[in-house]
């Protein structure tokens, strides 16, 4: 049986899920970075997300700074004195310091490599160094244009995800970051096998004030996708988020399961779902990879939200994830609270990533 539940609270025991109240924190224990509860109790109508440049370059900045600090203090560690000859023993040891953010050994190849195209024989200060390691990134970073793809009343987004990625978080926050542009959202909480995430869905549907739909512990995903669907056309709504079950069994259950929730929501709508969102653990490193590649082909994915940045001094992983999956970054996540979770921009990211 599956159940929906208003934004609006109701007595009807019959419809009611494990929640807490609407100021509470979802108390997801596979992500540690949960919305800031001093700034849920102050402001219950969260201002819109800022989509300057400036303002974002200022957010990956602020989200980034345990990544560009460490690692900046390794690279001025290559300069004792004014300047450093470009020499063998020098890109070795740049190298060595760009391995250390999780970039794998590939990007970091090709960013000691352009320091050597570009200054090789010559002596060099860090401003330089980090001007090129920059640019590099900027260019390694770029990709088409990868707004999400919400081409009609409801729209239909599936987020898949391994357990411990920031699934649920994730959600929540692109819930409320769609809600402050003005899109109406209904929640399926379709990972019924755990009691946990359906809850900690249900407190984000109250603190966002959408509507949930639920179903009973084992429930048929499938069914609640259809329902969540159903609900999203009753309601009016803009957009249909969907959890998925974020465990890796076999390739091929998994297969099963994410094509009959295909299946179940394209007879509701034409080509729905009409985007599939991948979440990867920045913090993870190179196992986000490992974790993911089975997960990314099995579900189709058209993008991916990469969680918890700020939660690592390596941010360096998303260019391995970007050359890997081929697929667009559309978000990243950069903070604990609800509002931080920004479209992702190349040139930004790596300014922010390796600028003095």
């Amino acid at each position: 049986m599956v159940f929906w539940r208003s934004k609006k609270k109701t007595d009807d025991p019959a419809s009611a899920q494990p929640s807490g109240p609407a100021q509470q924190e979802p108390a997801e224990s596979d992500d540690p970075a949960t919305p800031d509860r001093a700034a849920s109790a102050a402001s219950p109508e969260p201002e819109p997300v800022a989509d300057a440049p400036a303002g974002l370059l200022g957010r990956f900045r602020s989200g980034l700074e345990k990544t560009r600090r460490a690692l900046n203090t390794d690279i001025r560690d290559l300069f004792k004195d004014e300047g450093r000859l470009v020499d063998d023993e020098f890109l070795g040891e740049l190298f060595a310091k760009l391995i250390r953010t999780d970039m794998g050994a590939g990007p970091a190849e090709e960013l000691r490599d352009d320091v050597a195209k570009r200054y090789r024989g010559r002596k060099v200060g860090l401003a330089e160094v980090l001007e090129s390691i920059t640019a590099q990134t900027q260019a390694m970073l770029q990709q088409d244009a990868a707004p999400l793809n919400l081409p009609g009343k409801p729209s239909v987004i599936l987020v898949v995800g391994v357990n411990g990625s920031g699934k649920t978080t994730s959600i929540g926050k692109l819930s409320h970051y769609l809600t402050s542009h003005g899109k109406k959202i209904v929640l399926g909480a379709g990972d019924t096998f755990r009691a946990a995430a359906v809850e900690q869905l249900t407190i984000w549907s109250e603190r966002i004030g959408c509507d949930i739909v639920t179903g009973k512990q084992g429930a048929d995903p499938a069914s609640v996708a259809f329902q969540t669907v159903d609900k999203a056309i009753e309601t009016g709504a803009d957009v249909a988020i969907i959890d998925t079950a974020g465990r890796l069994q076999t390739q091929a259950n998994l297969m099963q399961e994410l094509d009959k929730i295909r299946r179940v929501v394209g007879k509701k709508i034409e080509d729905a779902p009409h985007e599939v969102l991948l979440v990867l653990d920045a913090t993870a490193g190179q196992n986000a990879i490992s974790q993911a590649k089975g997960f990314s082909d099995a579900a189709g994915c058209t993008g991916i939200i990469l969680a918890k940045l700020d939660g690592s001094a390596r941010g360096g992983v998303i260019l391995p994830i970007r050359r890997q999956f081929e697929l667009p970054v559309k978000f990243v996540g950069l903070g604990e609270s609800i509002e931080d979770i920004a479209e992702f921009d190349a040139d930004s990211f790596a300014t922010a990533l390796f600028a003095d």
